[in-house]
């Protein structure tokens, strides 16, 4: 049986003009590798009764808790919710935020089915918190629905998931919170150029991250969400980032070395997203998303959980709503001028350092842990100040004004686990960086080059040993849940050697050659290309220390 066409919940007029019901009929392919091809490709995108039935059976194969409310269930509840309210005098859930009810070419009927849809989902999912997706895929399933009922039951199996390997939609404020600082971690990645416009322009950062769901479930056009949609019913959760991060870095392309149109960022995307067929096409946009080089869903997964992990540190639980942004410190505001005060940078250095780190990380404030200026220039005393603290960030001044350092994930107490030995540890989300005289960040080489996550062959290569100094290259046991190198096979372990420690020394860095040496009196150091981060030398490659700093982070609830 063949969905509806056109039913009495659209314009029609407005939904000829948005997606024409052409192309072809059938869809016969049950293979998942297939289906995520042709929904790429947008197989049934022109082909609005085609679309119908792929979405009834893409979402019929959704596993589901054994009691999922359907059609049956809104009909017998629907009645006593709505009463002899008018439909578009219904109030909204609580749970969607006051989020706006996209048209997506609606007639006036059609919004008020929505807002009844949705209230019954509230009646039937006490424990969804907080959802402001849900009013885009409710407005968007209406036109593949034949009734009310129909799209209700299939808004309910989408959240009724119960594949803990197959997340749809964010269903709380935790959730949400973490999907944000989750984005915000993955642009400071892969949209390096995007991210560093949005420190330049925005005052916080991390806020204008917050609205990227907003940019997919509301702002992008019917025709462009629709084609997101698809591929998002095939994939999964993944494709949202990706569609995101493309945004961003068509919004980057476009708008690099001009003015923005208002004091507001946000703002500024949004309108974007709005008029985006003026600047890209849906195949554009998903063409673009796809040449990403994203890490699998699974260390997604793990940074996801990080920072849910982060955010309960806070005290944000599941049940609480947006009330608590306003409680949040941005990047920019964790670093108060007031309060903050290094021998090596400036407010502004310190801002663009701390919108490097991770965001689970980027709310806390500086906390300054050692300065050779005030303990004395000793690695020991160095060692001690800094032991207990993860992560840090390390800075060096040398003698000729050169800046430059490193963010560190790990404590250094686990280089004690060596016996003595120098011994590498560290994970993934350690970088290197120079600010003076230019600004530059070198990140670990696997995010850059993916393909070094291929299967090692079974000799692995060894690391050439510095000068004078036993290093052992095994990864430590100890690593924190994202971009570990216990999750990846590596081909060489000189992609894995981030930071080691002894008597003597300290080094950042290895294979080739460390980033960062520095000697135990903290007087001299050298630099130069190593194989973990593929960076040029951050400052001469033979140096004298003039100071050497290294900063912890300090939740701002703790005075």
């Amino acid at each position: 049986m063949h969905p509806p066409a056109y039913n009495c919940f659209v314009d029609r007029d407005k939904m000829d003009s948005a997606i024409p019901d052409l192309g072809p009929k059938e869809l016969s392919c049950t293979e998942l590798q297939e289906l995520k091809q042709l929904a790429r490709q947008g197989y049934w995108a022109r082909s609005y009764a085609l679309r119908g039935q792929v979405y009834q059976r893409l979402i019929r194969d959704i596993p589901c808790r054994t009691v999922t409310p359907d059609a049956s269930v809104y009909r017998d509840i629907v009645g006593k919710i709505v009463g002899k309210h008018s439909s578009a005098s219904l109030p909204l859930p609580e749970f969607v935020d006051n989020t706006q009810v996209p048209s997506y070419c609606l007639n006036s009927k059609g919004e008020g089915a929505v807002r009844k849809i949705l209230l019954c989902i509230s009646n039937q999912f006490p424990d969804v918190s907080f959802c402001p997706a849900l009013p885009a895929v409710v407005a968007l399933l209406l036109h593949y629905s034949a009734d009310e009922a129909e799209c209700f039951e299939k808004a309910c199996r989408i959240l009724a998931c119960n594949d803990s390997s197959r997340k749809l939609v964010d269903q709380s404020f935790l959730a949400f919170e973490s999907s944000c600082m989750t984005f915000g971690d993955l642009v400071n990645k892969y949209c390096q150029a995007a991210h560093k416009l949005m420190v330049a322009v925005s005052e916080d950062v991390l806020q204008v991250y917050s609205d990227w769901q907003r940019w997919l479930f509301g702002e992008l056009p019917l025709s462009y969400f629709a084609r997101v949609f698809d591929v998002f019913l095939v994939e999964g959760y993944k494709v949202l980032y990706r569609v995101a991060l493309a945004i961003l870095k068509f919004f980057h392309k476009v708008r690099a070395g001009q003015p923005l149109e208002s004091d507001n960022v946000k703002q500024d995307i949004r309108a974007f997203v709005r008029d985006i067929a003026k600047t890209v096409s849906p195949e554009k946009l998903l063409e673009k998303a796809f040449a990403i080089r994203l890490f699998s869903r699974k260390e997604i997964q793990l940074l996801q959980m990080a920072n849910e992990k982060a955010l309960k540190q806070k005290g944000i639980t599941v049940k609480q709503k947006s009330v608590s942004l306003s409680k949040r410190q941005f990047v920019h505001l964790a670093v108060h001028a007031d309060n903050f005060h290094s021998e090596i940078v400036g407010v502004k250095e310190m801002r663009d350092i701390w919108s490097w780190v991770p965001e689970r990380f980027a709310l806390c404030q500086p906390l300054l842990l050692f300065s050779s200026l005030q303990h004395g220039y000793s690695l020991t005393r160095f060692y001690f100040q800094c032991e207990g603290r993860e992560p840090t960030v390390l800075l060096i001044k040398t003698t000729q004004k050169e800046v430059c350092g490193a963010y560190l994930s790990t404590d250094w107490s686990e280089r004690n686990k060596f016996g003595g030995k120098l011994g590498f540890f560290g994970t993934g989300e350690c970088f290197v960086f120079r600010l003076q005289p230019e600004v530059q960040r070198y990140e670990w080489v696997v995010i850059k080059h993916p393909e070094l996550t291929k299967p090692a062959p079974l000799e692995p290569t060894t690391v050439p040993p510095s000068p004078s100094h036993s290093v052992s290259s095994e990864p430590a046991d100890r690593l924190s849940p994202f971009l570990a190198t216990r999750h990846f096979n590596l081909p060489s372990k000189t992609e894995s050697l981030f930071m080691a420690g002894g008597s003597d020394c300290l080094i950042i860095g290895g294979g080739g050659g460390p980033a960062l040496y520095i000697d135990g009196d903290l007087n001299r150091g050298r630099t130069g290309h190593c194989d973990t981060f593929n960076n040029q030398p951050l400052c001469s490659e033979n140096f004298l220390i003039a100071a050497v700093e290294a900063w912890g982070f300090q939740d701002p609830d703790i005075q």
